[in-house]
């Protein structure tokens, strides 16, 4: 998987396995000009069970960000880490999809409700604050 991603890395995502620990990777996805986001960079974590692939991996977002799918303690929700979890869910697959989530900020299925409300109802109010979020 790792050599996979080292291959053929995705533009605007960095991955580094811990040097002590490859269950452990330190990742990064930068905002993409077209979103909210586009002069930040989320760092988050992915945990590898041990039982990696016949169970998802836990991704955490260190970095703070305003957004409707990923909630205060950095937990994004995405189903293809829950219920939608298959083996052959490829890494770089959910890289892509951690990507997808961040820069297309959805009012569906939110971890938040405040902020996805926000998001329905005031689209250029949520647009300031996930702005503002991502310059601090």
């Amino acid at each position: 998987e790792l050599q996979d991603i080292t291959n053929r890395p995705l533009d605007g995502i960095t991955v580094e396995p811990e040097a002590d620990n490859l269950l452990v990777w330190k990742c990064s996805v930068k905002g993409s000009p077209d979103s909210p986001y586009k002069t930040g960079t989320f760092h988050f974590k992915i945990e590898l069970p041990t039982n990696f692939p016949f169970k998802a991996p836990n991704v955490t977002f260190l970095t703070k960000i305003y957004h409707p799918g990923i909630n205060e303690e950095g937990h994004i929700c995405v189903p293809i880490l829950r219920d939608e979890w298959k083996p052959s869910v490829t890494l770089s697959t959910v890289l892509a999809v951690i990507q997808e989530k961040v820069n297309n900020p959805s009012p569906d299925d939110p971890f938040e409700p405040e902020i996805a409300a926000l998001l329905k109802n005031d689209k250029a109010k949520f647009l300031a604050t996930a702005k503002e979020y991502t310059k601090k």
